[in-house]
């Protein structure tokens, strides 16, 4: 007698054979209930150790799918800058060739609108793109760009500049001083600090470009 008053409680399956997968399924569609014995046939309840393994398998699969979600977001951006970088250096060659002997432009902004509809900027930060030119005054002969990729490991790292257009320019196409020159790495290895060269920037990878 008490096995059968306790049985029929609500929320309790003490005497169910019932597996958790099978009254999970009954939970979400009432239609699935098969009922385990005559007993317990209106009772469908978990006890706390079950519910603990759902919200646990909840748990680790929320997880997954954030991580797999972040990483997706992170190359998305990285693939815009690197479109970026290379529609501001075709307007750059664009411009090169429409002014004829007056060289590249000093500044990314007068591009726009002849040869860039907007100015463009990173995708995270807001932030304008690195943008070194040389010589430093007289006719623009060649110039710098340069962005921050998050994924350290991106396939595009493998054929970019990798300038070092900082004090005396190193693996560019000059020697000669640039202004507002960056670190995009040297004829070894990728900048490990990113294009502004900030050790806190560990994380990010500087994507460059040059004529």
């Amino acid at each position: 007698m008490l096995k059968r008053i306790f049985s029929k409680q609500k929320g309790f399956t003490p005497t169910s054979n019932t597996s958790l997968f099978a009254r999970i399924g009954a939970w979400v569609n009432p239609k699935n209930r098969v009922p385990s014995d005559t007993h317990t046939s209106k009772v469908w309840g978990f006890t706390l150790i079950e519910l603990l393994v759902v919200i646990a398998i909840i748990g680790i699969l929320a997880s997954v799918v954030l991580a797999s979600l972040n990483n997706a977001r992170r190359k998305s951006r990285d693939a815009r800058r690197i479109s970026d970088m290379k529609q501001i250096q075709l307007a750059l060659e664009l411009y090169y060739d429409g002014v004829g002997a007056g060289g590249y432009s000093s500044l990314v902004a007068t591009l726009v609108p002849t040869y860039l509809p907007v100015e463009p900027k990173d995708p995270s930060t807001s932030v304008i793109y690195p943008y070194a030119y040389s010589p430093t005054s007289g006719t623009i002969s060649t110039y710098h760009i340069g962005a921050d990729l998050e994924d350290t490991s991106n396939p595009a790292l493998n054929s970019d500049r990798d300038c070092n257009s900082t004090g005396t320019p190193a693996n560019c196409p000059t020697t000669n001083a640039y202004t507002n020159g960056f670190v995009g790495g040297s004829a070894t290895a990728e900048s490990a600090d990113g294009c502004d060269a900030v050790t806190t920037d560990t994380q990010f990878r500087c994507y460059d470009l040059t004529p």
